[in-house]
């Protein structure tokens, strides 16, 4: 397998490396600035999906496989006499209509008649089971991540990766933006806490598109695996450069999950997201999930501690919320609304890290992490948990994996594609 840069024409432009005999997945169309941001899917919707005419596609994919029109890129390949023998759900499923946790399970799509199967939870023996029982010869991922380690989507990609290689089966990546742009923060997974949310060791902001993420799995976890993927093809995106967020793209935000539902919320999720390991709520149940965080018995003077901390591009409001669902239902909870009024000096982990220790020092009788430990899953090792309890810092907390998230920003380098 060769990932060399020059199979690739560049940030912003179409990819074109060749599969499985010597066909090309994209022919490059000639060079424009486009008005907006243009991802995989859209330019090879827009030739017709013509350079996948007579593959057995498996698509992976959910709601975010969409194109700028609305269609669906199943219902466009269809549209188009490209129909995949196979679709695949991840977690929330290949309509998206179950909540955290939950899948569909294996039905026919009524709108194409594509059989779709349930990929979620499935580990590479499985897939590739299900690849075979299909008869897909190449899959297509086309899902919109939001960044951050413990959103499984990227798991999702790494298993159906690692299914394809163990199948023969040439794998295509319709890259889209990274939506929280292309930096690198937090900590390093410890492999000992590796799980569904977090497989292989990457940082918990891991600042990479799917495509470079898919180009990193190849080459430093794969052979791991004892496996080899022949051909791996990404469709770049258009028009995204790094320091590029959602809003400033002219795509439209289709929810990547029930309770992702603003590009709001995928800027703080990774850092609030580690609520999810503490006994309070993460908002789940309410209309801004990951931003607004609380429980019964909190007071104001939560919110008054963070302002006075003055964390970088954060601002906080004292709110009061009753959960619709998930924890606490129907009890009045008190909290923040954490915000972002500067994203290019907002540190989404470094700012969870600061509520996490502030909460346990004000609200001591209220805060406490999950009887599971689930907390050690979500930053990958026990660290923070075992800190945050011995009465550590912020700066000292955060400072823990300095040299592991430089480690970890060098070794990604070799794989990006956007500048």
């Amino acid at each position: 397998m060769n990932l060399n840069r020059r199979h690739f024409l560049g940030a912003g432009a179409l990819a074109v490396p060749a599969l499985a005999g010597g066909s090309a997945v994209a022919e490059a169309e000639p060079d424009s600035k486009p008005t907006r941001v243009l991802t995989g899917a859209e330019q090879l919707a827009a030739q017709g999906w013509r350079s996948l005419k007579g593959r057995k596609l498996g698509v992976l994919s959910n709601p975010t496989g969409v194109l700028l029109n609305g269609d669906h890129i199943v219902d466009s390949m269809v549209a188009a006499g490209v129909k995949p023998v196979a679709a695949f759900g991840p977690e929330h499923g290949f309509r998206g209509s179950a909540q955290a946790g939950g899948s569909e399970g294996d039905y026919t799509d009524p709108r194409t008649g594509v059989p779709v199967y349930d990929a979620y939870g499935a580990d590479a023996a499985k897939l590739a089971t299900l690849f075979t029982k299909a008869g897909v010869d190449t899959v297509v991922f086309d899902i919109a991540d939001v960044g951050a380690r413990f959103y499984t989507y990227i798991w999702s990609l790494y298993t159906a990766m690692v299914a394809a290689a163990k199948t023969n089966a040439a794998f295509v990546v319709l890259d889209r933006p990274n939506p929280i742009g292309g930096r690198a923060a937090g900590p390093l997974l410890d492999p000992k806490f590796a799980s569904g949310i977090g497989k292989k060791p990457i940082v918990q902001q891991h600042g990479m598109t799917a495509g470079e993420l898919a180009r990193f799995f190849a080459e430093e976890f794969l052979p791991g695996e004892g496996v080899k993927l022949e051909h791996l093809d990404v469709v770049g995106v258009r028009g995204w450069q790094r320091d590029t967020l959602f809003a400033q793209t002219g795509l439209n935000w289709v929810l990547p999950s029930p309770n992702m539902p603003t590009p709001d919320t995928a800027l703080v999720y990774p850092g609030t997201g580690m609520f999810e390991g503490t006994v309070f709520s993460e908002g789940r149940g309410t209309t801004r999930p990951f931003e607004i965080i609380g429980a019964p018995g909190l007071d104001w003077r939560w919110r008054e501690k963070l302002e006075d901390l003055r964390l970088p591009g954060a601002k906080f409001r004292e709110t009061y919320f009753v959960p619709t669902f998930s924890k606490f239902v129907n009890q009045t909870c008190g909290g923040v609304q954490v915000s972002v009024d500067d994203p290019r000096v907002f540190d989404a982990i470094r700012t969870a890290v600061a509520m996490l220790v502030t909460a346990k020092a004000l609200h001591p009788d209220v805060f406490a992490w999950r009887p599971d430990n689930y907390i050690d899953k979500l930053s990958g090792s026990d660290r923070l948990r075992t800190m945050v309890d011995a009465g550590a810092g912020v700066d000292e907390v955060t400072g823990a994996w300095r040299a592991e998230l430089t480690e970890f920003d060098r070794r990604r380098r070799h794989y990006l594609l956007y500048r």
